[in-house]
């Protein structure tokens, strides 16, 4: 529904999308893919915020996830411009989807730990893409050696490490209270795992901490074996409808 949090997946997708696209080199298609998400970010997150609810589940983390989905295609391209003029954009954006996550972080119901179906870890892979999004602004040739890079590498760094805890905390509680049914909701899981491997590993190049290299290659490979054993989930389902 267009009120409710999974609508803002919209705008993760495009901006997904748009940062393929930059990485690539199609400046174009990366542009019109963010055009897009720009647009109709402000038009989902009123309808979600206005019909938010006192508790949510992790799912209440994604306006935190489309804001910060605008600022990693918008500091993509400031690595590779000399002026870093997209970088401005994206650093209005990443302050903001810290606030948001603040803000979401008060709705978020912590029995989700308990009981969620895998949506829950939305909670730890939002800091991560803020992570992810900090390492594209420190990235950026023209912010480096100024004041502004060196308060963005510390926010990176503690942005990361929150998603690191997250992760301990939601491990920890995947093993106390177990869940081995299928549900459609464990995809939710693969992405914030896969977000984590993806910032430590960009943050341990934007911001030379060659230990995070290592550690970010685990998570990755954490991440791939969740995939597969997620994917496995709604073929046993099929099978077993079919029989």
């Amino acid at each position: 529904m267009l009120g409710t949090p999974p609508a803002l997946t919209a705008v993760a997708a495009t901006t997904l999308l748009g940062t393929w696209f930059a990485l690539r080199g199609w400046s174009g298609v990366a542009v019109a893919a963010l055009v897009v998400a720009v647009l109709i970010w402000p038009v989902l997150l009123t309808s979600v915020v206005r019909h938010w609810r006192r508790r949510l589940p992790g799912t209440v983390f994604l306006v935190c996830v489309a804001t910060q989905g605008l600022a990693v295609p918008a500091g993509t391209p400031a690595v590779s411009l000399p002026s870093g003029w997209s970088a401005w954009p994206a650093l209005g954006c990443f302050l903001l989807g810290l606030a948001l996550y603040a803000v979401a972080f008060r709705r978020f119901d912590l029995g989700q730990l308990r009981t969620g179906a895998g949506d829950q870890w939305v909670a730890g892979g939002t800091p991560a893409i803020c992570a992810l999004a900090g390492s594209k602004l420190l990235a950026v040739p023209a912010w480096r050696g100024t004041a502004l890079h060196d308060a963005l590498r510390p926010l990176t760094l503690v942005t990361l490490a929150l998603s690191v805890c997250w992760y301990a905390v939601l491990v920890f509680a995947e093993v106390r209270w177990p869940r081995p049914h299928y549900d459609m909701a464990r995809w939710a899981t693969v992405f914030p795992m896969g977000m984590t491997a993806v910032a430590t590993l960009s943050i341990a190049d934007a911001a030379a901490v060659g230990r995070l290299w290592t550690l970010g290659q685990v998570l990755l490979w954490a991440a791939v074996a969740v995939w597969v054993l997620t994917l496995v989930g709604p073929v046993r389902h099929l099978a077993a409808y079919s029989r």
